[in-house]
Protein backbone atom coordinates (compact mmCIF):
# COMPACT_ATOMS: atom_id res chain seq x y z
CA UNK A 1 0.00 0.00 0.00
CA UNK A 2 3.07 2.26 1.03
CA UNK A 3 4.65 1.91 -2.42
CA UNK A 4 1.58 2.37 -4.35
CA UNK A 5 0.62 5.71 -2.75
CA UNK A 6 4.30 7.09 -3.05
CA UNK A 7 4.75 5.94 -6.58
CA UNK A 8 0.57 7.52 -7.44
CA UNK A 9 0.87 10.97 -5.98
CA UNK A 10 -2.79 12.89 -5.60
CA UNK A 11 -4.21 10.03 -7.33
CA UNK A 12 -3.78 7.38 -4.89
CA UNK A 13 -7.25 7.59 -3.93
CA UNK A 14 -8.35 6.00 -6.88
CA UNK A 15 -5.06 3.84 -7.91
CA UNK A 16 -4.88 2.00 -4.56
CA UNK A 17 -8.38 0.78 -3.52
CA UNK A 18 -7.10 -2.62 -3.86
CA UNK A 19 -4.26 -2.59 -1.60
CA UNK A 20 -5.80 -0.60 0.79
CA UNK A 21 -8.71 -2.95 1.16
CA UNK A 22 -5.87 -5.74 1.64
CA UNK A 23 -4.57 -3.91 4.01
CA UNK A 24 -7.80 -2.75 6.34
CA UNK A 25 -8.79 -6.96 5.35
CA UNK A 26 -5.34 -7.57 6.96
CA UNK A 27 -5.85 -4.84 9.89
CA UNK A 28 -8.71 -6.48 11.15
CA UNK A 29 -7.47 -9.98 11.07
CA UNK A 30 -5.25 -8.52 13.76
CA UNK A 31 -7.45 -6.10 15.44
CA UNK A 32 -9.75 -9.23 16.32
CA UNK A 33 -7.55 -11.89 17.01
CA UNK A 34 -7.86 -12.59 20.47
CA UNK A 35 -3.97 -13.58 21.02
CA UNK A 36 -2.67 -10.61 19.38
CA UNK A 37 -4.98 -8.35 21.66
CA UNK A 38 -3.79 -10.20 24.85
CA UNK A 39 -0.50 -9.30 23.96
CA UNK A 40 -0.79 -5.97 22.84
CA UNK A 41 -2.67 -5.22 26.53
CA UNK A 42 0.15 -7.21 28.55
CA UNK A 43 2.75 -5.12 26.65
CA UNK A 44 0.54 -1.74 27.13
CA UNK A 45 0.89 -2.13 31.33
CA UNK A 46 4.00 -3.36 31.14
CA UNK A 47 4.82 -0.31 29.67
CA UNK A 48 2.21 1.72 31.85
CA UNK A 49 3.62 0.12 35.10
CA UNK A 50 7.08 0.77 34.07
CA UNK A 51 6.52 4.68 33.39
CA UNK A 52 4.18 5.13 36.58
CA UNK A 53 7.11 3.56 38.67
CA UNK A 54 9.64 5.82 37.22
CA UNK A 55 8.01 8.86 35.60
CA UNK A 56 10.57 8.21 32.71
CA UNK A 57 8.71 7.73 29.19
CA UNK A 58 9.75 5.10 26.86
CA UNK A 59 10.85 6.82 23.44
CA UNK A 60 8.30 5.61 21.13
CA UNK A 61 9.34 2.63 19.11
CA UNK A 62 9.47 3.38 15.62
CA UNK A 63 8.22 0.73 12.69
CA UNK A 64 9.69 0.60 8.97
CA UNK A 65 7.48 -0.50 6.26
CA UNK A 66 8.22 -4.18 4.83
CA UNK A 67 8.47 -1.83 1.40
Amino acid sequence: FTKCCQESGFLMVVKCRQQNSELKACLVGHYTDPLFYEECKTEYLKQREEYRATGIKKKKQKFTSNV
